[in-house]
């Protein structure tokens, strides 16, 4: 299982418009039910996102790059962005309720 933290901020007249394709994201996500990848998005007052995804596979591989939503998610990243996205391994260190998965649990 791999976990990744991707933090960036948008430019303010373009962080309603990544916001609405985060949101195209979630609802191929919610269609396709893919197996194998959990995944969270934040927007922060500031219009800081924070993009957590989890992977079953331990080199990070899953569905979600497959996604015709993620493929026009990831077009023109970098042009909506005031800071460019940073990739972080993480590792869930607590976790109530938030998160169906519990490493406390075994699950």
């Amino acid at each position: 299982m791999t976990t990744r933290l991707i933090r960036y901020k948008a430019k303010p007249e373009m962080a309603d418009t990544n916001a609405e394709l985060v949101a195209a994201v979630f609802a191929e996500l919610k269609a396709a039910k893919p197996d194998g990848v959990r995944y969270l998005t934040l927007r922060l007052e500031d219009d800081t996102f924070i993009h957590v995804v989890e992977t079953a596979s331990d080199d990070g591989s899953s569905a979600l790059p497959q996604l015709a939503a993620f493929k026009a998610f990831q077009s023109g990243i970098r042009d909506r962005c005031a800071e460019p996205p940073l990739v972080r391994s993480a590792r869930v260190v607590g976790n109530y309720r938030m998160l169906e998965h519990d490493p406390e649990q075994g699950e």
